[in-house]
């Protein structure tokens, strides 16, 4: 494989950020960031989810073309195209969960679908979807692609669980909080596929963002606490780009393939 991509002139120069605590951070509080500047958008300016996923949807294609055309991490730019995606992923979910009406159930299951799909032939192609092999312009595009869906499936999750037996918001954000210390729970002391913990977790991270996003900003008649959506958007906003340009990231060696995700 690595021979294929030499002789394709693919570059062998990672741009995704080490998985660190600060990682699982910052991420968590993109995917609140997504949930609550997508409701912004749709139901506090009243664009509708039609507008704010085709408005999205065109900051998300041109942050996902600048990271992959970029020659190295840029971290301002990887956590730019993370919150595209995952703004796009609320949006895109709430207009066929709710205006095409698939419902949260039957959506949930397509979205996951998909995101196997992307995933079991992107490991197909090149023959690893560990995070260390992205490293190449094709594999940035299952990346990415994976990423999108997996942002998406978050939303949809997060609104089911959350309306499953008078779970409300918070239980909801309980529940996905639970599931993510079981993974961490796993990584620490088993031998569990690490890949497939990143996924798992990475997966996770949107739901409790989408519970945790509603749970800010949704009208308490509704179960939040009904803080104004686009303080809360730029509260988070500042928060991400703080610790994205004072805590120190640096992109994976992609120059060692790890054995545990292959």
């Amino acid at each position: 494989m690595d021979n294929q991509k030499i002789a394709d002139g693919e570059r062998f120069l990672s741009k995704v950020p080490e998985v660190t605590l600060v990682f699982w951070i910052v991420k968590i509080a993109a995917t609140t960031l997504g949930e609550t500047g997508g409701d912004a958008v749709t139901m506090s300016l009243h664009l509708g989810y039609l507008v704010g996923t085709l408005l999205f949807s065109a900051v998300a294609v041109v942050t996902i073309f600048l990271q992959i055309r970029s020659r190295r991490f840029h971290p301002v730019l990887y956590w730019s195209t993370i919150v595209s995606t995952t703004t796009v992923g609320t949006t895109l979910a709430d207009l066929v969960d709710r205006s095409l009406g698939f419902g949260y159930a039957r959506g949930s299951m397509v979205l996951f679908s998909l995101l196997l799909g992307v995933l079991g032939v992107w490991y197909w192609r090149l023959g690893s979807i560990s995070v260390v092999s992205v490293s190449s312009a094709s594999a940035e595009v299952f990346y990415w692609t994976a990423i999108l869906f997996s942002q998406t499936l978050g939303t949809a999750v997060g609104d089911l669980v959350s309306g499953l037996n008078g779970y409300g918001y918070g239980g909801g954000a309980a529940v996905f909080l639970l599931a993510l210390a079981l993974l961490a729970v796993f990584f620490r002391w088993t031998n569990a596929d690490r890949t497939l913990l990143f996924w798992s977790a990475f997966i996770l991270t949107r739901p409790l963002g989408a519970a945790a996003g509603d749970l800010l900003d949704k009208p308490p008649s509704e179960g939040g606490l009904g803080v104004d959506r686009l303080l809360v958007s730029g509260v988070l906003a500042v928060l991400i780009l703080v610790l994205v340009v004072t805590v120190p990231q640096k992109a994976v060696n992609s120059s060692c393939q790890s054995e545990e995700m292959s």
